[in-house]
């Protein structure tokens, strides 16, 4: 399920790639999640996060600040701000996006989220190989019930006049 993501975006599917990859690995960074606990306008932030990863996805591609601004919705004053750098959201998705060019595109889970899921395969693995016993143990016992089956109808016949 690896996909590439382009970090110079050649179209739509590129841009959208591009942008959901910023998106979503600003969002699981620590200190973004710390920052969205405590703000009581999370949805204002993470709402900032998003045209901020939209914004820089599509300036990647080569679009203007107002062919963004009408792509995105937003005015071409709060598109300028988030490329310019000037607000928190942009900083931040910046850093993820310089990141991606260092060490290539890569989504972390945070640390808790990352041991659950470790915790989570374990589990699934232990269920599958309780299921495969189990499913291995029904088939004896049905063996042994056709068997019987068998034994039962010699007799009935053995015993019928």
């Amino acid at each position: 399920m690896s996909e590439e993501i382009p970090l110079k975006p050649l179209s739509k599917s590129d841009i959208h790639k591009l942008e959901t990859a910023l998106m979503i690995a600003t969002l699981l960074r620590e200190d973004v999640l710390e920052k969205i606990r405590e703000s009581t306008e999370r949805l204002t932030w993470i709402d900032s996060l998003a045209v901020a990863a939209g914004a820089l996805a599509r300036a990647r591609a080569g679009m203007t600040a107002s062919q963004i601004a009408d792509d995105l919705g937003r005015s071409e004053a709060t598109i300028r701000r988030h490329l310019s750098g000037k607000t928190e959201a942009a900083k931040l998705v910046e850093e993820t996006y310089r990141r991606f060019v260092r060490e290539g595109v890569k989504i972390e889970l945070p640390l808790g989220l990352g041991a659950r899921v470790e915790e989570l395969k374990k589990r699934v693995e232990e269920l599958e190989a309780k299921l495969r016993s189990e499913e291995e143990e029904r088939r004896r016992l049905e063996e042994k019930i056709s068997k019987a089956r068998q034994i039962a109808e010699e007799l009935m016949k053995t015993l019928s006049p």
